[in-house]
Formats: structure tokens, C-alpha cells, sequence
């Protein structure tokens, strides 16, 4: 019948995505409801996936079978590595995209998913029978039944956007909330909260100034997010930074008797580490300037995305501001900055598998739970689809601890912390960050994607010869190197030796390479990544033992 379904995911982000595929991935008949088709993958904020421990959950989700990697990979604009001058622990890759092409991408990779329906319409109640899930009653197609639920509805339900005094019903700009489904919910005894998020204005990229800008060039070559990603082929573009000035806070605070934040209109709590460019000069009254960020929307995009300059300020105090900042003088705004408050669910009502405790077969994933961020989202969403396929399956759920993943560090946060804000991802979050750096997603987690089917011939066959050239680098790292060999080529760049030594011992300089000894003992054949990982665990061997001496004690 068309009406069952064993999935039904509600919502089309980043969460929903991950949801839908991989529980039809997993051989189960799948429906992802949104509101609408052609929206589905759109970014709602900065065009960009990845960044400080974002970039780890990403390629987390990639390394387990999840496709946000796989979709960047091939919308992706400008990639760049952060946190290069720092070590490999807290570096992090991230990308911009073209917002569009993201979002085409995203909805190609839905409609080539066996056992995947999308429908278009809203879910306005859960349905259930003996505190289990049910199905769901959608307002225009009425009941569908299924076997799991899982909501991934982001800030659309009971979406509010405010623009200094206006307010209007929405999840997005332009875009009905979600209504109904928070009280159906609520019904059956779910707490429910609010939190409040934000967006900055957009610019016509023709009205900016690049003379005045500080440019921000891509990495060359750009690192790919997915394993399965051989090079990253399209054409790369810059991004610029300019900064605000104390004329522009000034013009701001002319506006905070009409701001929603400051007025009490808006009840949610808003993200801490992403605060609004109101927020931040009336919290660091004694910086005088703020870094900004020009992220182009796409390739053909007019839009340019000002980030660092979030406001929910009135249309005229966003003109006055944003023109006043260098390189921004004639600027011409195609999109106001908004702030979104909408309903979320306290996370302490789940369970690890990101079901809920009270309803059976009913799974919450993404911003309904809380956090910020569309990394954030996409990982909750492949868990809550991965779990609800397995319980269909009789299987016990898949859950990462701390030690594992980042990942597993969201989840235990979410269920066992308290949170009054949207909650985000850092590396500070996680305690054995040295043992889940991002270059070695895969040697942690692809084994449980190819169990579970999720990972193609063709990637774990590079993933097992990266895995036999980190074992044979291992091996010839017990090699020596003669010292007037290593005193010629390297003792400029390095104390001389006296007598041979192994290039294990070598490495633990900080100042030479794996790279550097590999080329003195004639070994030129390994990827750098295979040599990046064995470099790392090396030069780091002490506080790694540490670390795992830890996971083994708290185990």
C-alpha cells in the first residue's frame, strides 16, 4: 500500500537527509515528507559544511556511510584546513558551497536511493498505539502508517522570524512553520522549549568594494571531506575579510531599543558561540572591531553571505551598519538578517539510539534536540535513521561512546548534560581528542559501515591499502639511517648524529618529517595520509598511550 511505509523521516535538512538514506540504504521502505521538494538540502544559514570539530562529524558520518561529505565534495567552493599552525588534534577541515548546487546535489543523491518516496506535505501528528509509534497524519494526505518515525523538522516548528519589531510565521525566510506536530507531541508528555537562532543579511556581490578587502585564498590542493573522493576537480574561489569599526557599533546600539533580543521579545535562549553582531559589541564593549567574513553563495550567485555579522536589527540600522564597514560603503542588501525562535525538545527525553523514551519507534534527530549546526544535525540524523532501521531488524542499537567518536560525545552530552542554549560541537567538548583527529575517521569507523552495508567495494579497498601501507610504514620506520647520509641532506635542518639511528627515534624531532626520512631511506610510494597518521602517532606516541590507558580505565 502506498499509505506504508517502515521509515517515515520528517524533514528535509541536513538531519532528514542523512535519516531517509541510510534507513532505505539499509532495505527498508522509506518516506521523507517535506514541506517542500525543491527545498530539501537547502542551507539556511552559511553556505559552508565543515569547521572546528564540525569537520571531525563529518567525517565521522562519511567514514560510517552518511553522504554530507560526498555532497560537499562536490559542491564545494573554497576548502580550506583549519587550524593548520596548531597540531592534528584540533585541525579541522571545512568548505563553502554553492548553496544551490548543494541542495540539487543533495535532492540527486534522495532520488537515486532505492526505497526512498519523497512526499510533499506536513506532518502535523504523530500517531501511536500502546506508546508505540504508529504512523503519522499529514495535513493534506492524511495517515501513513509506519513502523518508526523520526523527526528532523529543524526551526520550523512553530517557527517565528523577527526583524527589529516585525514577526512573522516561519521556519525560513519565505517559508510556512511546521504547526501541530510540537503539540501532538506535547500530548503524549514531551517537554517542550524553545531556543532562538539567527542569520545575517546577504549582499549583492557587484556593490562591494574588493580594493579594501583582505583575501582569503582556498587551500591548494583542497583536501576532500569524503573518503571516497579522489580529488576535488571543480574550479576553487576566494573569500575576503573585512572588519567593523566603532562607527558601526555605534550605528548598531541606535537600533537596540527596536531589537527582539534586547526588547525580551524573543523567549529561546540564543547560541552562545554564534552570537549576533548585537550581541557581541554589547558583550565585548571593549573590542573595537569585529572580524567579517564575505562567503560567496555560489559560483553565479549575486548573494554574498556576511558572516560574523548575524542581526535581527531593523531593516534600516542593517543598511546603516553594513555600510559602514570598509568595503562595504555601497553595499546592497538582497536579504535581510533574521532571528528564527521555534520549539525544540529537551534531549534528556532520549535514549543513546536517539529514541525516545516514552514512545517506541519514535526518534528525534538535528535542531528539534537542541543543537546548532547542520554538521550537528546531519550525524544525529544518520544515527536516528541507522538505530530505526536495525530495531526494525530485531538488532541491538549502534551506539558510539566518548572514546570512539565525536559523534558519541554529542549524544552523551545531549542526554546526560543540561543545555540552555542551542548546543555546538568543539574539540574542547571532547576529552580523547588526540585519538579522533579527522584524517583517521576511517581507520576508527568504516569497519561498522561496511557491516552495515552502508560502504561501496570500491572505497573499502582503498580504505584496506591504506590500512596495509600504514602497517608497512610501521615496519620501515624500524629502518636506520646512516648519519653521514642523514648529516648531509638533513643537518641543516636538524642536530647531526653521530651513529646510525632508527627513523622512529628521528621522527620525535620536531622539526623533521616522516616525509623528509622516508625520501634518505628511498621510500617514496606512500600517500600522505598513510604518512600522516603514522607521523602523528609517533611523534605523540606518549600522550596517545596515555589517552587509551584512560579509555581502558573508564571502559
Amino acid at each position: 500500500m502506498k499509505n506504508r511505509f517502515d521509515i517515515v523521516v520528517i524533514g528535509g535538512g541536513h538531519a532528514g537527509i542523512e535519516a531517509a538514506i541510510v534507513a532505505a540504504k539499509m532495505g527498508h521502505k522509506t518516506a521523507l515528507i517535506s514541506l517542500e521538494k525543491n527545498r530539501i538540502g537547502l542551507m539556511s544559514c552559511n553556505p559552508a559544511i565543515g569547521g572546528l570539530a564540525k569537520g571531525q562529524l563529518v567525517r565521522e558520518i562519511d567514514a560510517l556511510g552518511g553522504v554530507m561529505g560526498k555532497i560537499t565534495d562536490i559542491a564545494g567552493i573554497h576548502f580550506k584546513m583549519l587550524n593548520t599552525s596548531k597540531g592534528p588534534a584540533v585541525q579541522s577541515p571545512r568548505a563553502q558551497a554553492d548553496r544551490l548546487f548543494y541542495a540539487k546535489t543533495a535532492q540527486g543523491f534522495i532520488g537515486k536511493t532505492e526505497n526512498l518516496a519523497v512526499i510533499e506535505d506536513e506532518a502535523v501528528a504523530v500517531l501511536t498505539k500502546e506508546k508505540t509509534i504508529s504512523g503519522i497524519r499529514l495535513r493534506k494526505q492524511g495517515e501513513l502508517q509506519a513502523k518508526a518515525v523520526i523527526i528532523t523538522a529543524g526551526t520550523f516548528l512553530n517557527g517565528i522570524i523577527f526583524i527589529g519589531k516585525e514577526k512573522m510565521s516561519a521556519g525560513r525566510a519565505g517559508e510556512l512553520p511546521a504547526k501541530g506536530l510540537s503539540d501532538s507531541l506535547r500530548a503524549l508528555g514531551f517537554t517542550v522549549k524553545r531556543l532562538k537562532t539567527g542569520t545575517p543579511p546577504r549582499i549583492h556581490r557587484n556593490s562591494i568594494d574588493y580594493s579594501k578587502l583582505e583575501v582569503q585564498e582556498p587551500d591548494t590542493p583542497p583536501q576532500p571531506f569524503s573518503f571516497s573522493t579522489k580529488a576535488i576537480r571543480q574550479k576553487q574561489i576566494n573569500c575576503h575579510i573585512t572588519y567593523t569599526n566603532p562607527l558601526t557599533h555605534d550605528i548598531l546600539r541606535t537600533g537596540f531599543d527596536r531589537s527582539p533580543l534586547f526588547t525580551g521579545t524573543i523567549k529561546g535562549a540564543g547560541p552562545r558561540y554564534c552570537p549576533s553582531i548585537e550581541d557581541k559589541i554589547n558583550r565585548f564593549t571593549e573590542r573595537n572591531r569585529h572580524q567579517i567574513f564575505l562567503e560567496p553563495e555560489g559560483y553565479d550567485s549575486e548573494e554574498v553571505y556576511v558572516n560574523g555579522f548575524s542581526t535581527s536589527l531593523p531593516r534600516d540600522v542593517q543598511e546603516k551598519a553594513i555600510r559602514s564597514i570598509a568595503g562595504l560603503e555601497r553595499a546592497k542588501i538582497l536579504r535581510l538578517g533574521y532571528a528564527v525562535e521555534y520549539d525544540y525538545f529537551p534531549p534528556n527525553q532520549l535514549n543513546y539510539s536517539l529514541e525516545t523514551k516514552k514512545i517506541k519507534g519514535l526518534y528525534l534527530a538535528g535542531q528539534v534536540n537542541g543543537t546548532s549546526g547542520y554538521e550537528e544535525a546531519a550525524a544525529q540524523g544518520f544515527i536516528a535513521g541507522l538505530n530505526a532501521a536495525l530495531k526494525l531488524q530485531g538488532k541491538p542499537p549502534f551506539i558510539l561512546s566518548r572514546s570512539q567518536a565525536y559523534i558519541g560525545v554529542m549524544i552523551d552530552d545531549l542526554i546526560n548534560k543540561t543545555h540552555d542554549e542551542p548546543y555546538r560541537m568543539f574539540t574542547s567538548r571532547a576529552e580523547f581528542r588526540l585519538l579522533l583527529r579527522q584524517d583517521n575517521a576511517d581507520i576508527r569507523l568504516m569497519e561498522y559501515g561496511r557491516d552495515f552495508g552502508l560502504i561501496d567495494g570500491a572505497t573499502y579497498n582503498r580504505f584496506l591499502k591504506r590500512k596495509q601501507e600504514i602497517e608497512m610504514l610501521y615496519a620501515i620506520i624500524d629502518k636506520s639511517i646512516d648519519a653521514k647520509v642523514f648529516n648531509e641532506t638533513l643537518g641543516s635542518k636538524s642536530s647531526p648524529i653521530s651513529h646510525a639511528q632508527k627513523i622512529r627515534a628521528l621522527i620525535k624531532r620536531p622539526e623533521l618529517t616522516l616525509k623528509d626520512l622516508l625520501a634518505l631511506a628511498g621510500e617514496r610510494s606512500f600517500s600522505p595520509a598513510s604518512v600522516g597518521e603514522v607521523e602523528f602517532n609517533i611523534k605523540y606516541e606518549g600522550y596517545i598511550e596515555r589517552q587509551k590507558r584512560l579509555v581502558e580505565r573508564f571502559a
